[in-house]
């Protein structure tokens, strides 16, 4: 063992004798000695959801209880006085929010195989709804009068993977994009949150979509409720 394997490992004892909270703890998560644990933690957006979903899990918290019913009087509000009549979705997840949802046409997009399997039987008898797998989309698909992006902005940790799932949103939408999501850069304890302010990326990458409106959270998070507490807003996109 060299003295750098001894010293990274003497660090990491160190750092886990000592109470991390807040900002400390993010500083600390991105020193070059948690690179290669990051990585081991996150191996990328596409495996870990995949993983998650094939080992029980779900689209997580904010798809389920009040914070799901919250979104779903929002979108379901604005696609009635809108006149929405075709909706896409990248993230769909596991469609336990989709439950709640009255769209007239929806199409949903996932990374991950397991909630596309999921959500095609859970929908089988509803032929308003198609769902496929990132990149298999048909060529005619076209543009949608919605796109949305809920609780996904801050799992696209990778810059790579977030700058072309952002491009994705916003070619696919004819009128309005609607992105429910945290707004600011920031990284997170949890390998797989990290914090952008993707509004800047929208200002920069595709001026000819102006935020029309915004939304605070009816739930904003709260470190003792984390569960049914979000740091989600809604933020509205128009077509200029």
């Amino acid at each position: 063992m060299n003295k750098e394997t001894v010293d990274r490992s003497e660090l990491k004892k160190w750092i886990k004798s000592i109470p991390l909270i807040g900002p400390t703890a993010r500083r600390l998560a991105h020193l070059p000695v948690f690179d290669g644990v990051r990585q081991r933690a996150f191996p990328g957006s596409t495996t870990f959801w995949e993983s998650r979903y094939r080992g029980g899990g779900t689209s997580g918290s904010g798809s389920y209880g009040r914070l799901a019913q919250f979104k779903a009087e929002v979108l379901n509000e604005f696609v009635r006085v809108e006149g929405i009549r075709t909706v896409i979705e990248f993230g769909c997840g596991d469609g336990a929010q989709l439950e709640l949802a009255r769209y007239p046409e929806y199409v949903g997009v996932d990374v991950a195989t397991v909630p596309i399997q999921r959500c095609s039987v859970r929908f089988a008898q509803d032929s308003t709804k198609r769902f496929y797998l990132t990149g298999s989309m048909p060529s005619d698909l076209g543009a949608f009068d919605l796109a949305l992006s809920l609780d996904v902005v801050f799992h696209l940790v990778e810059d790579p993977v977030f700058d072309s799932y952002m491009r994705s949103l916003f070619e696919r939408a004819k009128s309005h994009v609607i992105v429910y999501s945290s707004n600011y850069d920031d990284w997170s304890e949890s390998p797989h949150v990290r914090h952008r302010q993707f509004t800047s990326w929208i200002a920069k990458n595709v001026p000819v979509w102006q935020q029309t409106g915004f939304l605070a959270n009816r739930f904003p998070f709260d470190g003792k409720r984390p569960d049914d507490t979000s740091f989600a807003d809604f933020y509205f996109f128009s077509h200029r």
